[in-house]
């Protein structure tokens, strides 16, 4: 049944929670197995750069996924695909809990990395659906407040796992908390697709274009097989086009293309891109800026803390804001934080005091909080309501194409200042994410222009 100004009060709360409880549980399986990758590569008999795929699977399924899962959402329900994407995230996290080899546990990543595109493909159109218009920005504020707090736990949760059990509990964890969320799905709205066929070949067009970029721009991160890299990017960029041409002519395109011509959707969307490519580059590069500053790896995990915590405390204040303010405007002003952090960052001293930095980080992350929330309500709000899917699509994807492209530039950094020291490629690779911050602050403050 669809509710045309979201849900009564007792429902909205009902469906909020169990929106949190699969949010958190899918930011989680992204996050718990990274500081694992040397066990599990040890374990496993693997060299360091082969368990890798352990994170490159997740991702790259991911990005493969999101905007056709959006438009399947579109078309037969968002409920549905949100259903499909908890039951393989939970199968998945299963199986790689019972994984004895990298060859299945990288299958169950490429598993888990669909489920969770299920799960975060829709989630922001099921938020629009359970919330009224005038409070829409509470609901994506409370999202935000999710997916912060569980990144700050993240590597908390899985240093207590890993400090009583083996890293397959890294993954069993995971189920349980997926099968609640299961059980509690009947809270959700459930409104009807619009019942548009979909279209398979935009699905494999947009599986090659998003595949073969995340491929290359890893490729060239990491600086083997440049030449490979260059190739698959070129390939990217030649059916990306036929794509897009393809996308031009439909209507209710996979990719949104038509939407791009608001103005609003399309500075929007860029502003994203770029700053989380500012989030990514600073999240990259401050453990190796730390570390070279003689921090021990818990004073580098309580020196990053404050990013993630300032961001949990902002969230609800900004989505508050953001439904009497305009985007623009509370945009531009975190991103300014954002900004004026992370050159604070770069600038500090090499030995400075705790407190010193952790203002540095928490006006950081305050900033991209204050940004985040208005940007993805504005987006997901800019769009038709049957077509929620496809905004919702876009929130992921731009996520995921910043935190891609940022993290392979902070690679080519290190690359190309390895003569001058580790210390110096990340202060430069921070000051790019001032830059990037700073770039995404003139084209949301262009949105108050329009």
């Amino acid at each position: 049944m669809e509710h045309p100004d979201g849900l009564p009060l007792a429902q909205r709360r009902r469906a909020m929670l169990t929106l949190g409880l699969a949010v958190g549980v899918s930011v989680l399986g992204t996050a718990l197995p990274n500081i694992a990758l040397p066990t599990i590569a040890h374990d496993l008999g693997v060299s360091a750069a082969s368990s890798v795929w352990v994170v490159n699977a997740f991702q790259i399924a991911m990005t493969v996924t999101l905007l056709p899962l959006a438009s399947l959402g579109d078309s037969y329900g968002y409920r549905r695909i949100y259903l499909g994407g908890l039951i393989m995230f939970a199968f998945a996290s299963l199986v790689c809990s019972f994984a004895t080899t990298l060859p299945l546990l990288t299958a169950a990543r490429v598993l888990q990395g669909l489920g969770c595109a299920g799960i975060t493909s829709v989630n922001s159109a099921l938020v629009r659906q359970i919330f009224p218009r005038a409070l829409l920005g509470r609901g994506v504020g409370f999202n935000a407040l999710v997916v912060s707090t569980s990144l700050a736990l993240g590597p908390t949760v899985s240093a207590g796992i890993l400090s009583i059990a083996a890293w397959p509990w890294l993954f069993g964890a995971c189920v349980p908390l997926a099968l609640i969320s299961l059980a509690m799905l009947h809270t959700l709205p459930n409104p009807p697709g619009s019942g548009h066929p979909f279209d398979w070949i935009s699905a494999v067009m947009n599986g090659l274009t998003f595949g073969l970029l995340a491929a290359g721009l890893d490729g060239l991160g990491h600086g083997q097989g440049r030449l490979e890299a260059a190739a698959e990017l070129l390939v990217c960029v030649t059916v990306g086009v036929f794509f897009v041409r393809r996308q031009r002519r439909l209507t209710a395109p996979m990719l949104p293309v038509d939407l791009f011509r608001l103005p609003v959707f399309s500075l929007s969307v860029a502003a994203a891109i770029c700053c989380y490519m500012a989030q990514t580059a600073a999240y990259v590069a401050l453990p190796f800026l730390f570390q070279s500053r003689g921090a021990s790896p818990i004073e580098i995990g309580l020196l990053i803390t404050p990013w993630p915590m300032a961001g949990a405390l902002m969230a609800p204040l900004s989505g508050y804001l953001s439904d009497r303010f305009p985007a623009g405007l509370l945009g531009g002003i975190g991103l300014a934080g954002m900004a004026g952090g992370m050159l604070a960052i770069a600038m500090m001293g090499n030995h400075p005091v705790w407190w010193d930095v952790a203002w540095r980080m928490a006006l950081t992350g305050g900033g991209f909080s204050m940004f985040q929330s208005p940007n993805n309500r504005l987006l997901i709000s800019s769009v038709p309501r049957e077509r929620s899917g496809a905004g919702s699509g876009m929130i992921s994807t731009s996520r995921l194409l910043g935190q891609s492209t940022g993290a392979a530039l902070v690679a080519v950094i290190f690359g190309l200042t390895e003569a001058s020291g580790v210390a110096a490629g990340a202060t430069y690779a921070v000051l790019l994410g001032a830059c990037l911050a700073a770039l995404a602050m003139a084209l949301s403050w262009a949105r108050v222009m329009r």
